[in-house]
């Protein structure tokens, strides 16, 4: 946030019976539709943000509206007491475009799924292999996990552990990519190894092909768990159902949330079939998990991207949109490095972005960021490439006028804002 910014949340905070948590932008979103939402004063934005790559069909997307209006005249809640139909039909389909994944358990939430995947990892070598000892994962830095005790202890970023010591034991930290040190981390108490393809939080950094393989085989050598964090980039974000078709690989466990419900709350675990003796009847639960509205928003989310063949636009798009930004780049000494996959794409800046997302709010296109240096910029799925054009005009004008700034403020000798342009 930038300074004024800052200033207008903690006036808003003294006046709010909410908690602070979120530093929120001083903008109230009252109606989306399609790429595009609205604030409180009628002003129309094109939304590059996607509910932090929920909405991925943009916003309130027919076939999803309508099998959630049929359900919400029908049943909401039940709760995990009963058979569930529709948790049944999204399993299969979900189990089907995994290409080797068996079996499913839907939780609320990307967190909660990480959480249930860390919790099968430990039942697994504790109930099932009788290795009471092995309940160590490694995990790496930069990543984002979550913010339950277990998976914010996983993740590897100091700021969301900040306050909440003691943490539970059982992670060890390497830094990405790093495949010297992932080796000397192993040790006989070693269960797993937890990754994104794609760090999204931690600056959209994507892991390279020949490290995965070669995680993939340390895995085999070492008889540990390989559980894919695909929260962020699952369901069609990368342009493949799950961004770890683009290796080669299959997982022992992959997590998913956020595009699965068009909105919706909803999450899941998948597993291979030799891990599901681990949750037998008892073992973990969920109140909410797999209610009837979420299950027909995944329904209706994966039958848009089947039945219209978004994975093959956003593979198109995704890269209109990487060569629009490297041209971008040419001309932008603020731009040091473009990267990404599909429609899941970082901008990595020589400056903190914060004031770049704030005028190019004000300019009507919401972007986000993955760190301090890093805009994050995730369009629906079905994004066009005229709202990739007029978004990559609304940057380029947005730099030029950062650019003047900065130079401005170093001629009038403030040194609050020299570093942008360094």
């Amino acid at each position: 946030m930038t300074t004024n910014e800052n200033q207008n949340q903690n006036q808003q905070n003294k006046q709010s019976h909410l908690f602070s948590n979120y530093a929120r932008w001083p903008l109230a979103i009252v109606r989306g539709e399609g790429h595009y939402v609205w604030d409180e004063q009628g002003k129309k934005y094109l939304d590059f943000v996607s509910g932090i790559a929920v909405t991925s069909l943009g916003h309130v997307p027919p076939a999803v509206k309508a099998r959630v209006q049929a359900q919400l005249d029908t049943l909401w809640h039940s709760s995990n007491l009963f058979q569930h139909p529709l948790q049944e039909q999204l399993a299969v389909e979900l189990c089907a475009l995994s290409g080797g994944l068996d079996r499913v358990l839907f939780v609320n939430s990307g967190a909660e799924a990480n959480e249930a995947a860390i919790k099968l990892v430990r039942r697994y070598m504790h109930s099932i292999r009788g290795q009471k000892e092995r309940y160590e994962i490694i995990t790496f830095e930069q990543s984002f996990h979550g913010r339950t005790l277990a998976t914010l202890t996983a993740t590897g970023q100091a700021k969301v552990k900040d306050g909440f010591a003691p943490l539970p034991e059982g992670f060890v930290t390497v830094p990405y990519q790093d495949m010297e040190a992932l080796k000397q981390a192993i040790t006989p108490g070693t269960a797993a190894i937890m990754l994104e393809l794609v760090q999204g939080e931690g600056g959209v950094n994507p892991a390279d092909a020949d490290w995965i393989k070669q995680v993939k085989e340390l895995c085999g050598q070492h008889d540990l768990l390989l559980v894919i964090d695909e929260v962020q980039t699952g369901i069609g974000r990368t342009g493949t159902w799950f961004a770890y078709q683009q290796y080669d690989i299959l997982p022992d466990i992959v997590t998913i949330a956020k595009g699965l419900g068009s909105g919706f709350p909803v999450g899941a675990i998948m597993a291979r079939e030799y891990l599901a003796e681990a949750f037998s009847a008892g073992t973990h639960g969920t109140t909410f998990g797999g209610n009837p509205l979420a299950m027909a928003a995944g329904l209706g989310t994966l039958e848009t991207i089947r039945d219209q063949e978004i994975l093959d636009q956003v593979q198109r798009t995704g890269t209109y949109f990487m060569q629009k930004l490297s041209e971008l780049k040419q001309h932008s000494p603020l731009v040091k490095d473009i990267r990404g996959k599909g429609l899941l794409i970082g901008v990595a800046m020589a400056m903190p972005v914060a004031r770049v997302i704030e005028l190019a709010r004000e300019k009507g296109v919401l972007l986000l960021s993955a760190g301090t240096n890093v805009l994050r910029i995730l369009p629906p799925l079905t994004v066009t490439t005229q709202e990739i054009d007029h978004a990559v005009g609304v940057l380029a004008s947005v730099l030029e006028e950062v650019q003047k700034e900065a130079e401005s403020n170093i001629a009038g000798g403030s040194e609050e804002v020299k570093s942008p342009v360094r």
